[in-house]
């Protein structure tokens, strides 16, 4: 599905501001975020002063107000995982990466979070890649995790670039 444009997506749902967190939602499933920007225009469209698109926004850990990397990397930093040794794994990520907590990776590819919690205590420590969960995670598990989707990007970008080669006849 191609990305709608911010005035299609307040479309319809102009003057409810009812609609507010699922209009923040279609924001963040087409844009990857929510900016200043939208929080703006999806103020005006709605009635709700932006003050409380913001506080709406901010609130719920669903919500990005920046954008993320490729491959979020979120760590659970609850009770159990943190008896676990969570603080480990996000050490490592941070270190393998260079970025602290909230923060991309310069070549857009990871972003590393954590949450007080991510709901399967029993599990733990937990790491979320992209929604994905990985479970009873080490700092060498993370780290070999890491580098196999550092080299599934390598691999399907450069996938991408011999199939945007032109194709040359061989003279004979």
């Amino acid at each position: 599905m191609p990305p709608q444009a911010l005035g299609q997506i307040v479309e319809g749902r102009r003057s409810q501001p009812s609609q507010l967190i699922e209009v923040l939602h279609d924001v963040q499933k087409n844009y990857g975020y929510i900016s200043t920007e939208a929080m703006e225009t999806v103020s005006r469209a709605l009635g709700v002063p932006p003050i409380e698109v913001y506080r709406v926004a901010s609130f719920y850990k669903a919500f990005r107000l920046k954008p993320s990397g490729k491959n979020v990397l979120t760590i659970c930093m609850g009770t159990a995982c943190h008896v676990r040794g969570a603080g480990l794994l996000l050490d490592q990520a941070t270190r393998q990466l260079g970025v602290k907590s909230g923060e991309v990776t310069a070549d857009g590819l990871f972003s590393v979070e954590h949450v007080n919690c991510l709901g399967a205590c029993a599990l733990g420590p937990i790491v979320s890649v992209n929604g994905s969960y990985h479970h009873h995670m080490t700092p060498a598990k993370l780290r070999r995790l890491i580098e196999t989707l550092g080299r599934e990007e390598t691999e399907d970008s450069q996938d991408a670039k011999t199939q945007q080669l032109p194709r040359t006849r061989a003279l004979a």
